[in-house]
């Protein structure tokens, strides 16, 4: 069995390491190359691929895809390796974006150390449609994903606002359950993290990181669009205002 393309989370991790080495590939015989094939091969990502496929993600294998990391900077003067689109699609990341990038490597090793990733069955809108998937990665999708779904911190989230005497409808668009549906959707509403977890990194999380949001514009906070894949309820209403007008 062939060993599975490469995705975006795997490269994150690999391309960190390249940039803390001054964008320079990392040899076969480095204890970063090591170490950095043990985590790919326990990441919950490719199924029984660790298993079927016995050069899966091996130490050439890494330190082969960070010479195409590092080769395919627009800063090397040598020539370039073939790397795929997505390899492009991460260098241009790490270039644009350093800080957010190297977080979310660090957010994915941590959540993948300390457990807390393993225990994440998929989430069914870590993919995007389209098949994409949110620059940040699969795994920290699901985990937010997933946080957001944990009904015990959604019923935190509620019974603090009504405690604050605020009214249980979406922050971005107003729209209330209960007055739509009646008894039917009287306190419902779902909960969305402001920030992504290669920003706020991955801390426990506080009833004011927290915003409330219908079904519809909690959709398109998360929504993949035009290299984004994450909104505040801020951003979700400056977008529809330039709609509006």
């Amino acid at each position: 069995m062939r060993s599975p393309s490469w995705i975006r989370d795997e490269l994150l991790l690999a391309c960190a390491l390249v940039v803390e080495n001054g964008w320079r590939e990392l040899r076969e015989n480095d204890t970063r190359t090591h170490s950095l094939s043990m985590l790919l091969r326990s990441l919950p990502l490719h199924g029984d691929a660790v298993h079927n496929a016995p050069s899966f993600r091996s130490t050439g294998s890494v330190s082969r895809k960070t010479t195409d990391l590092a080769t395919n900077h627009p800063s090397y003067t040598g020539k370039p390796t073939r790397c795929s689109r997505l390899d492009k699609e991460v260098i241009r990341d790490f270039i644009a974006h350093p800080a957010e990038m190297i977080n979310a490597a660090k957010a994915i090793m941590e959540g993948i150390s300390s457990g807390a990733l393993t225990r994440i069955p998929e989430q069914p809108d870590e993919v995007a449609e389209d098949g994409s998937t949110a620059p940040e990665g699969r795994l920290l999708a699901r985990w937010v994903i997933s946080r957001e779904r944990d009904p015990r911190l959604r019923r935190r989230k509620i019974e603090s606002a009504r405690r604050l005497g605020q009214p249980l409808q979406c922050e971005v668009c107003s729209f209330h359950f209960g007055r739509f549906y009646g008894r039917l959707g009287e306190g419902y509403i779902e909960v969305h993290h402001v920030l992504p977890l290669h920003i706020s990194g991955p801390r426990e999380t506080q009833l004011d990181d927290l915003a409330l949001l219908c079904s519809n514009c909690h959709r398109m906070c998360h929504r993949s669009h035009l290299g984004e894949s994450w909104r505040t309820p801020a951003d979700l209403r400056t977008e529809m205002g330039r709609t509006a007008k």
